[in-house]
């Protein structure tokens, strides 16, 4: 047996929680009423399904209970003070079961409501006209069978997705079940091909359930719209047997055009037309064809069908039959002379006319005889027939040509006798014969044969220039005339005629003609260029006759013209100015003589040395058009008196000229050397540059960049970088010449770090620095018997380490270089703070004094007198050099300096002996 379902479940839970409260309030409150209870109170259930209901009481001991209702039970539990009981296949709309229980004599009731509910399974939308007018109305109706309740249902009609309208049918009883929902639409053209349909909502969300929508199968409207009037029918109205006529029916205000039908029709026989719309309008085209079993009246039928609605059309068509007339020639091609027949006929009822005659009656033929002669060549014969069809007067006709044969002949309008024509332009030559076959013509020169081609486009040159005889032939005979081609061109100078370049000779006569070539003969006429002038006649040449000259020839088909350059020579002289009678040569230069004669043709010039040391020398000259390559003189010129010599082919003419030399400034190292040295305090004096050169160079020289100021002795402000500048007629020469000032050494400082003394066993440094140039060099003079001395690398700086007494005294720094020597001097104090000290201090010294003593004695007796000493020190690994030429001084409480300058070369002696210095340098 299968379990109880979540609904007897949900019921028990309901009803042990029921009892539990009343156990509780029997114990709160002991006069608490009794009551019965039925969960759920109010229900709704899909119709046809299920519902489990509890019954239950507080009554502690209930006599009896049950449950009454009119639907089918399925199972029923029980308890003390519970009930529990499924009901099945729910189906009516609304029913009301009663729990009732028996306690202490009374009944105690709960009612209860169960409605069901169906969902909206079948929405179903009425079928829909097959086709609908535009501009009328139609029904939607939408029907919705059992679903409910209808309170909570909702119709929709729907255009596409557009809603039509809408309708909720709340408010309605809760039994009510199903729907109908209609409306009235009018119908639009944009309607056409739309799907409507209708959407069911049954929304029992108010109650616990959800919202169960469907929607009907879509249906498609159909609209149309056809225009009232009858199609516009175009038609023949006589139609011949065996001939196609085209046909067309067409028709406006269609809606939709394109779903139309078309029937077109010529009697029984139906047309297969080719439709087209265009819009809103339809046009049916077809080609009839009648045959001769249609012959006679018949209609033609045009109906258009749209949505069930046709408009119709015909018109009458009478179909008829004409033959074509018959035309002959009894000979189509006759000799001249001879008698043709011509012949025109057709069929019955027609009408024939030959020419402009008619026949007699309908139905008879016409006849026409003529004799043939050269007008009747090619003659045109007209046969018409007229027939009457239903009222209207229908026409065809024939023609046939007659063709005479005759022999040739040659016209003056077809070949003319005289022809003149231009030469160049294409042309096409013509001598037509008149013949019947048509004659061949031929034109040929009698004398040579050469024939002219006939009838060919080509350009007409001289050549075809003559008389030619031409003859026409054909079987009927042949006929002869002579033609003469005249050819005109345009004047032509050739060289031969009227040569481009022409030499006269200074002082003959002379006379200038051209001639010219053309057709007609050109006249000819020549004037200077810039002049208006014609030259007639003999001319005296002179030299102004040279130059270019226009002659022109004219004819009726043109000119031409040419420029003749007349040259007009003459024998060689000299001018001054192209040729000179003195000439100065500049050296280096490589300028060449310029010596140039005047003459026609150019006379050869050349120039030879006639006396002293040029004589029989060659002097070169420069060439007339001087070039890069012209060649120049580079070695020197001899100066001196040259003959020169003007040649051509009507003489030669000398001259005299004397040459002379002169050269540009110029400077080097010999002359201005590029390095220069002064001593500062000298008397100042100008820059040693001189310059060669002829004439003789002026010098300048000047200070580059700031201007040198004037002073009377040279300064250390006057090095620097000078420029001096040669300068005569032929030129200039520039030097760069680099000036240095030397000057005395002195000693611009002497100091000792630190500056008020040191005590014994402290450090202490002097310092010596010195002006010179050249650079110098440094020296030092220290007390006698100091030890433990150390000097920089260019003894610049005296430093002790672990001063003494002995280091206590005067020191001296000397500066030396080429130009003299200069010394300070400076007292240095080692002093210590207690009294046993300085006894012992002045014991000491006096012990080192003595030492002292005896080492300068030593040293003066021995090393110092070669000039110079080297010792060896531990600490500083340097070397000691004894100099000569160190005085001393005595000390004082503080450090002091003085200095002294002296001459290089000489000592400072003082009085006690001599004075010596150490002077340390690296190892």
């Amino acid at each position: 047996m299968p379990g109880p379902s979540p609904g007897l479940c949900r019921a028990l839970f309901g009803l042990w929680a029921a009892l539990g409260l009343g156990f509780l309030g029997l114990s709160a409150v002991a006069q608490e009423p009794f009551w019965a209870d039925l969960q759920p109170r109010v229900a709704l259930v899909e119709r046809g399904g299920s519902l489990w209901l509890n019954c239950s009481t507080n009554c502690p001991r209930p006599e009896r209970g049950g449950l009454e209702t009119s639907l089918r039970r399925n199972g029923t539990q029980r308890g003390l003070r519970w009930l529990a009981r499924q009901l099945v296949d729910i189906r009516e709309p609304e029913t009301q079961p009663v729990c009732f229980f028996r306690c202490a004599r009374r009944t105690l009731q709960a009612r209860g409501l169960i409605r069901t509910f169906q969902r909206p399974d079948r929405v179903e939308l009425v079928p829909l006209p097959a086709w609908q007018p535009v501009g009328e109305n139609f029904t939607l109706s939408c029907r919705v069978p059992g679903a409910g309740p209808r309170g909570s249902l909702t119709l929709t009609l729907l255009r596409g997705a557009q809603e039509l309208i809408r309708r909720s049918f709340a408010g309605e009883p809760p039994r009510a079940r199903g729907a109908v929902l209609t409306a009235t639409v009018l119908a639009r053209r944009e309607d056409h091909g739309a799907n409507f349909s209708c959407r069911a909502e049954l929304d029992l969300r108010p109650h616990g359930l959800g919202l169960f929508e469907n929607s009907s199968a879509p249906r498609q409207l159909r609209t149309f719209a056809l225009s009232p009037d009858r199609p516009s029918l175009a038609a023949p109205r006589l139609l011949e047997v065996g001939s196609e006529r085209p046909v067309s029916c067409a028709l406006d205000e269609l809606f939709p055009a394109s779903e139309a039908w078309v029937y077109l029709a010529l009697g029984d026989q139906r047309l297969s037309p080719d439709i087209t719309f265009e819009g809103d309008a339809l046009m049916a085209t077809a080609t009839a064809t009648a045959s001769a079993e249609q012959e006679g009246a018949s209609q033609l039928v045009c109906n258009v069908t749209l949505g069930g609605e046709s408009r119709e059309t015909r018109e009458n068509v009478t179909i008829y039959s004409f033959p074509s007339p018959v035309l002959t020639l009894s000979e189509p091609t006759i000799p001249e002379g001879k008698v043709v027949t011509v012949t025109c006929s057709a069929g019955a009822r027609v009408l024939v006319t030959l020419d402009g005659i008619p026949a007699v009656v309908p139905g008879q033929s016409t006849q026409l005889q003529l004799n043939a002669t050269e007008d009747d060549d090619r003659r045109s014969f007209f046969c018409d027939a007229t027939l009457e069809v239903d009222g209207e007067t229908l026409s065809k006709n024939k023609s046939a040509e007659l063709r005479v044969l005759y022999a040739p002949r040659l016209d003056d309008s077809d070949c003319p006798r005289s022809w003149t024509w231009p030469e160049g332009p294409e042309q096409t030559l013509r001598c037509e014969a008149r013949g019947n076959p048509a004659p061949s013509v031929h034109c040929a020169r009698p004398d040579s044969g050469a024939v002219l081609a006939l009838g060919l486009l080509g350009p007409v040159t001289r050549a075809v220039a003559g008389t030619y005889r031409c003859t026409a032939a054909n079987v009927q005979g042949q006929a002869v005339k002579d033609v003469t081609l005249t050819v005109e061109y345009a004047p032509a100078l050739d060289s031969v005629g009227c040569p481009e370049h022409i030499t006269w000779l200074e002082g003959t006569e002379v006379s200038l003609s051209c001639v010219a070539h053309g057709v007609p003969p050109p006249s000819v006429s020549c004037v200077r260029s810039g002049e208006a002038r014609v030259l007639e006649g003999l001319l005296h040449v002179v030299r102004e006759h040279a130059g270019t000259y226009r002659c022109e020839a004219t004819n009726a088909r043109g000119s031409a013209a040419k420029n003749v350059a007349v040259t007009v020579e003459y024998g060689p002289s000299f001018e001054e100015l192209s040729c000179p009678s003195n000439w100065t040569w500049v050296e280096g230069s490589g300028q060449l003589f310029s010596c140039e004669g005047d003459g026609k043709p150019e006379p050869s010039v050349e120039c030879i040395g006639s006396e002293g040391t040029s004589e029989g020398m060659l002097l070169p000259l420069a060439p007339p058009d001087p070039s890069p390559r012209v060649p120049r003189i580079s070695s020197e010129l001899v100066p001196g008196i040259y003959v020169c010599n003007a040649t051509n082919r009507h003489g030669s003419v000398v001259k005299t000229v004397a040459v002379s030399t002169e050269s540009p400034p110029q400077m080097d190292e010999s002359t201005c050397p590029s390095h220069q040295t002064w001593l500062e305090g000298t008397e100042a004096a100008a820059l040693a540059c001189a310059a060669r050169g002829r004439p003789s160079p002026q010098v300048r020289c000047s200070r580059e960049g700031v201007p040198r100021p004037q002073q009377l002795r040279v300064s250390r402000e006057d090095a620097g970088t000078y420029r001096c500048l040669a300068t005569n007629t032929h030129g200039t020469d520039a030097r760069t010449v680099t000036v240095g000032v030397e000057y005395r050494p002195v000693v611009a400082e002497l100091a000792a770090s630190p500056p008020g003394g040191v005590r014994p066993g402290g450090n202490f440094t002097l310092t010596c620095r010195a002006e010179a140039w050249p650079p110098a060099q440094i020296s030092w003079r220290a007390p006698p018997g100091a030890p433990n001395i150390g000097l920089s690398s260019n003894n610049s700086t005296l430093s002790v380490a672990g001063a003494m007494g002995s280091h206590g005294g005067e020191y001296e720094c000397a500066a030396t270089n080429a130009h003299g020597r200069h010394a300070r001097r400076i007292t240095v104090r080692v002093a210590g703070p207690w009294l046993w000290v300085a006894v012992g201090g002045a014991a000491g010294g006096a012990a080192l004094l003595a030492a002292g003593a005896g080492l300068a004695f030593y040293v003066q007796s021995t090393a110092c007198k070669k000039g110079e000493y080297n010792v060896q020190e531990a600490e500083s690994s340097g070397e000691a050099v004894c100099l000569n030429g160190a005085g001393g001084g005595a000390g004082g409480s503080t450090a002091a300096a003085e200095g002294g300058t002296e001459a290089a070369g000489t000592a400072e002696a003082q009085a006690g002996g001599e004075v010596f210095a150490i002077q340390l340098t690296s190892a």
